[in-house]
Formats: structure tokens, sequence, C-alpha cells
């Protein structure tokens, strides 16, 4: 293959949108495993069919959609239902984005960024990466930038952060890390920089050549035939 996978992570309030933006922005491939896990359990779908058999109607909205902060008062309260909750949806997630991961491959992308809130956490997928990135933040910067996006107090921010695996112990899995403590601007450029690492990896050197060498190959047997044509 000529492609590899890339995951992003972050942690809450590190900024990881930001970085996702900027690289929209470059035209990079983003799977978003956050816009799928929504996807997969509209109505009529196989998920959201097994949802309604083992956790009832009462999760549901007006709309017939799932109410995502009722769900998660229930399997957050129960392991078990999580755990049951996760063997529905996980299955229909990966094969999701297996499908858009096979589609960037055929229109030639060299790499597809999976971004996946807990890549870190689960470790499962960390496999099937070459790299992995983290969107860092210091932990002060990271509590300040909770408190005022969602408008919470000391205590109840350092309560959610506190939720997750430390943004320090993230970084000892990442083999890149984009330190988002700073301003946009210092951001972007980190965003710049990897990209180009990741357009210019040597993972492809091989297949350039191939394609060079076909591509020469293909244009010297094109300028023969003109040649035998004209004459």
């Amino acid at each position: 293959s000529t492609m590899f996978l890339v995951g992003l992570s972050g942690g809450i309030a590190s900024g990881k949108s930001t970085v996702v933006a900027v690289l929209r922005e470059l035209g990079c491939a983003v799977i978003d495993a956050d816009v799928i896990a929504r996807q997969v359990v509209q109505p009529h779908s196989k998920a959201h069919q097994q949802i309604l058999q083992h956790f009832g109607t009462e999760i549901l909205l007006e709309n017939g959609e799932i109410n995502r902060e009722a769900l998660g008062n229930i399997i957050f309260s129960q392991p078990e239902k999580r755990r049951l909750l996760n063997s529905i949806t996980h299955p229909e997630i990966l094969k999701e984005m297996l499908k858009q991961v096979l589609k960037y491959f055929v229109l030639g992308y060299r790499y597809v960024i999976l971004d996946i809130p807990l890549l870190f956490e689960t470790r499962r997928l960390t496999r099937f990466m070459k790299y992995t990135v983290l969107v860092y933040c210091d932990p002060p910067t990271q509590l300040a930038r909770l408190m005022k996006r969602n408008g919470l107090g000391a205590a109840e921010a350092e309560a959610r952060i506190s939720s997750q695996l430390p943004l320090d112990e993230k970084r000892k899995w990442a083999t890149h890390v984009i330190d988002n403590s700073g301003d946009w601007e210092s951001t972007r450029r980190q965003v710049l920089r990897l990209h180009a690492r990741l357009e210019d990896s040597l993972d492809f050197l091989w297949a350039r050549l191939v394609v060079g060498s076909a591509v020469a190959g293909l244009g010297g047997l094109v300028f023969l035939l003109l040649r035998h044509f004209i004459s």
C-alpha cells in the first residue's frame, strides 16, 4: 500500500478541533470517529434498533433519535451497560471508518488521519497507525480553557479533566506532539511542519520510484510509437 494511517487524539479543551481545522484547510483526509458514532445510531440503522432492544424507548427524543445525554447517564453509572453499548456500536463505527479509509485509498491520498478521542485510552487501534499525534496543552491552560469554554467552576472543570487519562501520560505514547499551549499561529506552524513531514515520509520513497519509473517507461514507449507513425 502507498497510504498509511495517522491516529490523532487529545484531551478535553486541549484544542484538537483547532488542529483538525488546519489539517482540513490543508486538504488532508480526516475521518472523525465522533461524527461516525452519531451517524451509525441514526433511526432505522442496525445499531439504533439494537440499542432500543436493550435500553428501551425512554432514551429516545421526540424525533426518534437517541438522547445521548440520557443514554450517557445510564452507561456511566453502569459499566456493564457501557460494555453492552460498545459491543453494539463499535463494530458499526469500525466498519464505517474502514469504508472511508478505502475511499481515500482509491482517491490516492498519501495518508489518512483518524480523529479518535479515546485513541490512547483503549490502545487497541494504535497498532494500525503508522504514527500517532497528540494535541497537547499544559494543565493550567487546559483548566482555564475548559472553565471559559463551558462556564464551569474550577472544581467541576478539574473533575472533568481528571476523568480522562492525563495528557502527560498520553504524551508518552504519541509519536508526534502538537503543543497547543500557545497562540493559534504557533499551533498552525506546528501542524504545517507535521504535514510536510508526513507528505515527505520515506515510507513512500519506493512508491515514488516505482511510479516514476513506470511513467518514464510509458513516456518512452509513447515517444517510440509516435516516431514510428510519423515516419
